[in-house]
């Protein structure tokens, strides 16, 4: 019969002295809600008795913090891994009792976004929200922060003044670094595609910006194509890609700074097999990493979930706490920059 585990266990666990332990689970006296955490995580780890019942007289004493996500694409399962990542973040958040409702937009347009980010007011504190750059959703957001609904951006910012923060990575120094990818993957001179998913991105925009400006300081013979648009429909960008294939033998080069990276990777499979076209996509998805394993694309820049998903939780809850129009809350995510020597299953 396994040893049951005793508080002992549970302070070497945790790091901290046994009287500590005996203080959170027997609830003796205050405790910093962080050291609360770590205590009850590793009594749930290693099976100490009666954790729920501890979890839940901890957490019924902090407030109730409700977490509004407006993500995109439904079926895409780069904002599966969000959701599933957020909703967990959310619950685990140790200075609240956080509650996350989700809510995914498969129509990107300005009036949908806008319309999800409402019906979400009366039901949540905070709002974070995959944005476009238009005036119908900046007017939105000040709408809710003049309601005291702070609402942060994901992955792509935009100039609305009401904005309480910005959780993504530099899109900027993602672009400049797809361009250094690409300068020393394309050896010959070739045509080189870039795609996004719509120009009111700004993330999407600066990282073709950054592409771009990087290529033409660092000439090496290549023809930039014009930028095609494949609205992060994976349907939209096979049909792109198969077209660029026919148009152009001669292609050498595919950056894409948005979505739809699914149907650039099945164009390339059942078009593209023994054309040498390197291909840089954006996020480590199942079928990035697949492409990645069998040498149809070459790199993958991805926002590493697991980091974005926390920083956001801890954004949201710490414009929860206090007066999100006092200063915006900027985080910047460093990149991973993923081939198939360094893939991790």
């Amino acid at each position: 019969m396994a040893k049951r585990p005793t508080m002992q266990d549970v302070a070497d666990a945790a790091g901290v002295g046994v009287a500590t332990v005996d203080r959170v689970l027997n609830n003796r006296a205050a405790v910093r809600t962080a050291t609360a955490a770590s205590v009850i995580n590793a009594a749930q780890k290693l099976g100490y008795y009666s954790v729920p019942v501890i979890r839940h007289r901890l957490t019924s004493k902090l407030p109730l913090c409700r977490l509004g996500f407006v993500l995109q694409k439904a079926g895409d399962s780069f904002y599966q891994q969000l959701a599933e990542q957020l909703q967990a973040c959310t619950e685990n958040a140790p200075q609240v009792r956080g509650r996350a409702i989700i809510e995914f937009v498969d129509d990107l347009s300005a009036e949908k976004i806008s319309a999800a980010m409402l019906a979400m007011q009366d039901s949540v504190d905070v709002i974070a929200c995959v944005p476009i750059e238009h005036p119908i959703v900046s007017r939105t957001i000040s709408e809710l922060a003049e309601k005291g609904i702070p609402v942060v951006a994901l992955l792509t910012t935009l100039g609305a003044q009401s904005l309480a923060g910005y959780i993504g990575v530099d899109n900027r120094q993602l672009g400049r670094t797809a361009g250094w990818l690409m300068s020393h993957l394309v050896s010959s001179p070739g045509k080189i595609a870039v795609f996004v998913g719509s120009h009111r991105y700004v993330g999407q925009e600066m990282s073709e910006i950054g592409f771009r400006s990087y290529c033409r300081e660092n000439p090496r013979g290549h023809e930039l194509l014009e930028t095609s648009i494949n609205l992060d429909d994976p349907a939209v960008a096979e049909g792109v890609t198969l077209d660029l294939l026919r148009k152009h033998p001669d292609l050498a080069g595919i950056y894409d700074a948005g979505g739809g990276r699914e149907g650039i990777i099945s164009a390339l499979r059942s078009d593209g097999q023994g054309r040498n076209v390197a291909v840089i996509c954006s996020q480590l998805t199942p079928a990035t990493q697949s492409a990645l394993i069998d040498g149809v694309i070459s790199a993958v820049l991805s926002l590493p979930v697991n980091a974005f998903c926390a920083t956001t939780v801890e954004t949201m809850v710490a414009a929860f706490q206090g007066d999100p129009n006092k200063h915006q809350h900027q985080h910047i995510i460093p990149f991973d920059i993923i081939t198939s020597e360094n893939i991790r299953s």
